[in-house]
């Protein structure tokens, strides 16, 4: 395997320092060629200090003169969103590693399928926002678009030299997060410290919030709607709290694969950069020698809410899973921030599903109007 030159879009946030770790494990794999982040400069000027990119950018201005004046020689800065699209796209890129948060990944991704590249997508909202747009720049042979999420990792893997036409359906599992067997009473009182606890999980905050109101299962049905293109009558997810098996496939001739390991995100980021190869990985491993058990539980739709509105919006197509995206960021914000409590969040995203009109068709302009006026009116409500 030849040496890949990467691009990690959000290298400070958690996916992003995990694929430096890989970095540093097979350093005659990878080069880095760019990293970026938002607000974390000084986490940026280390990881640039100790892998000697060409580029490292900072998404917000305020940062630029500080970390301009530590880089090392011969990394360049970059700064703002617009030269994150440059980024996205450079001509000496292999990978573009994409684990930004929320929708400030959705218009790198676009860029970079259109530029050609191979995009190992760990930011989930790309398609969920524009699943329609994306899916036929992926039709391009010169680009190609490979899960990085665990769940859409180990679908790819039960894939592999299967046809898609035999596929009867998509299972994704759930860990059912720190609130599987609370009552509807006890998420009354569910504090911020509660959320962010995940029983298997170490993730960012968002994301982290995101699977205790399973919002976030909700989002990785769309997205597997849009990645292997199947409808959502072929999709179903299933709680399992263990974490062991990230997904199953079934098909058409009763057999069903699933793909199992201890719950690390190291795996499925290294497939993504070396599909459709494998390399060597010092990660935990299961040990098959003891007793442990896997257990199923089905979804309780009335205690998750979250994951009911991103089946009916997904359901109700056009605008609707960006209106979805948009609510639920502002409102996972919210709760992050105490303004509104856990139980509030699918309320302010039910609101602005039914408040706003989600008809009309798919554009970036569009999209980008959508997603503005959600937030706005999230913060109302």
């Amino acid at each position: 395997m030849k040496q890949k030159n990467i691009v990690i879009l959000g290298s400070t946030g958690s996916i992003g320092e995990q694929a430096l770790q890989i970095v540093r494990e097979h350093p005659d794999r990878f080069n880095v060629l760019g990293i970026s982040c938002n607000n974390s400069w000084q986490k940026l000027l280390e990881q640039a200090q100790e892998f000697h990119p060409q580029y490292a950018l900072v998404a917000n201005q305020q940062y630029a003169d500080l970390l301009n004046k530590k880089l090392p020689s011969g990394t360049e800065l970059l700064v703002g969103n617009e030269q994150l699209l440059e980024l996205a796209t450079l001509d000496g890129a292999d990978v573009i590693l994409n684990s930004l948060v929320g929708y400030s990944g959705f218009e790198p991704t676009i860029e970079a399928l259109k530029a050609g590249k191979k995009v190992a997508l760990a930011n989930k909202e790309s398609l969920v926002v524009g699943g329609e747009i994306i899916n036929e720049l992926v039709k391009d042979d010169r680009s190609q678009l490979i899960p990085v999420d665990s769940e859409h990792s180990a679908m790819l893997q039960c894939l592999v030299g299967e046809p898609l036409d035999k596929i009867e359906k998509l299972v994704i599992t759930a860990s059912g997060g720190p609130f599987r067997t609370w009552s509807k009473k006890q998420m009354q009182d569910i504090t911020v410290n509660d959320a962010l606890d995940h029983p298997n999980w170490s993730m960012g905050a968002k994301i982290t919030i995101d699977s205790a109101t399973m919002m976030n299962k909700g989002l990785e049905i769309i997205e597997a709607h849009w990645m292997f293109d199947m409808p959502l009558d072929k999709i179903e997810a299933v709680v399992h709290p263990q974490s062991v098996i990230h997904s199953v496939v079934t098909f058409t001739d009763g057999s069903s694969k699933a793909q199992l390991g201890p719950p690390t995100m190291q795996v499925p980021i290294l497939y993504a950069l070396t599909y459709p190869e494998r390399t060597t990985l010092d990660a935990p491993r299961l040990d098959w020698q003891s007793a442990f058990d896997l257990t199923f539980e089905p979804v309780d739709y009335d205690r998750f809410p979250c994951l009911r509105l991103a089946f009916e919006a997904i359901e109700e197509g056009g605008l609707a899973p960006a209106i979805l995206n948009a609510a639920n960021e502002i409102a996972v914000e919210r709760f992050l921030n105490e303004e509104i409590t856990y139980i509030d969040i699918p309320k302010v995203v039910e609101s602005c599903l039914d408040q706003l009109n989600n008809s009309g068709s798919v554009t970036l302009e569009s999209l980008k109007n959508i997603d503005q006026r959600t937030r706005k009116l999230a913060l109302t409500i």
